[in-house]
């Protein structure tokens, strides 16, 4: 077999085992969110930080187009902080953040104003000492 044809064969194999992956990555997403209990922790998959869940996982408070989002964590200085509050779309896309200063912010909480979104919202608190929650809210 020449080079050309072992590439297009080779190219070809690659392209059909993604078209059969697809439904199956679906599947999963859906079933268990993948990195959850390692990657990030959620209150189902709190992993090796199983006696952190009350104080990491961000709570969600939603107002008409207002999200209210709370960590009731310390914030002990540089020391041990909530880092910052993210929100990311159904998709897992990036909407917006909030960083906090722990010198000055005595409390994790922020807000953000969502007027044309719905569908799920997820939201991530990331601790400096105990890394990144998700929770998530249908808008």
């Amino acid at each position: 077999m020449n080079r050309r044809n072992f590439m297009r064969l080779g190219l070809a194999g690659a392209g059909l085992m993604t078209l059969n992956a697809t439904p199956l990555l679906a599947e999963t997403k859906q079933a268990e969110l993948i990195g959850a209990g390692g990657l990030f922790y959620t209150k189902e998959n709190a992993g090796r930080f199983a006696g952190k869940i009350a104080t990491h996982l961000p709570t969600i408070e939603i107002e008409k187009s207002t999200v209210k989002v709370t960590t009731a964590h310390e914030m002990n200085g540089f020391e041990h902080y909530i880092v910052k509050h993210i929100l990311l779309d159904k998709n897992y896309q990036f909407l917006d953040e909030h960083f906090f200063n722990p010198t000055t912010d005595k409390v994790a909480i922020s807000t953000f104003n969502l007027p044309n979104y719905s569908g799920t919202l997820h939201v991530l608190s990331l601790c400096n000492k105990h890394d990144l929650w998700l929770n998530s809210v249908e808008l």
